[in-house]
């Protein structure tokens, strides 16, 4: 028989196995929070069965909503969540004290990114699933395919770059209110919801050079077959900004 070994391990865990327990325990906290559930499945599938109902009424092509909410939820997840959650983190001192820990602050970040980059793909999957059950039939092509998961992975750095660097310099109460505030604007209009055409002629290029934009339109693009890899270009200058500009404003105490 094997002695049973009981002797301490003072050491800390591989980081790998250090930043997927973190990124466990972010995401448990994020599918936890009601208001979070609201922002990331409730209303973008209320506004998808809304859209499939009465969409073409209000001018909405039934064929594309399905990629807008894709996009909306993707913004939702990596920007306003993301924003809210970080701000009272740092508000209760939780991020100090996590520092205090054998995870380092890169570790809480690559935690963090793990842990939305895996609720937004489980949003993707649960969106899509209810969009095919109303009768959305997207068109596969391989190219269009590979150049939405790539620019739904910039945009995704890019929002949560700006979400960092929003919860990181305004109290938690203020973030609230700013990145709410923020997500109805761009959800109303920032291209997400509505294709670029949808707007006024002025209105086009400035949206198409947002990431919002960017995204909303290659995702909608990717869905009929087609593919513009000009948002690829737009969503990467986005993210080395976002990245930029967290790097310099994230504080990791109030």
């Amino acid at each position: 028989m094997t002695a049973l070994d009981l002797s301490p391990a003072p050491a800390s865990a591989p980081r790998a196995r250090r930043i997927v327990g973190h990124a466990r325990t972010e995401a448990s906290l994020l599918l936890r929070n009601g208001e979070q559930l609201l922002l990331a499945l409730v209303i973008p599938i209320g506004l998808l069965v809304a859209g499939v109902l009465v969409g073409e009424r209000v001018g909405l092509d039934p064929a594309l909503l399905p990629a807008s909410v894709l996009a909306l939820a993707l913004w939702s997840t990596s920007f306003t969540s993301l924003a809210i959650n970080t701000a009272f983190e740092r508000r209760y001192g939780v991020l100090e004290r996590l520092v205090a820990t054998p995870l380092t602050r890169g570790d809480l970040i690559a935690g963090k990114a793990l842990a939305t980059a895996g609720i937004a793909a489980l949003q993707v999957l649960i969106i899509a699933a209810v969009a095919f059950a109303l009768g959305w039939r997207p068109v596969l092509h391989l190219p269009s395919a590979v150049i939405a998961v790539v620019a739904s992975l910039l945009a995704l750095v890019a929002f949560a770059g700006f979400a960092l660097a929003l919860a990181g310099r305004l109290r938690a109460e203020a973030t609230l209110a700013v990145a709410n505030l923020v997500y109805l604007v761009v959800a109303a209009g920032g291209a997400l919801v509505l294709p670029v055409a949808a707007y006024p002629d002025w209105a086009q290029w400035p949206l198409r050079l947002t990431p919002f934009g960017a995204l909303g339109e290659t995702l909608r693009l990717a869905s009929v077959g087609a593919a513009d890899p000009l948002p690829l270009l737009i969503l990467a200058a986005w993210a080395a900004l976002a990245l930029l500009v967290a790097r310099k404003a994230f504080r990791w105490t109030s």
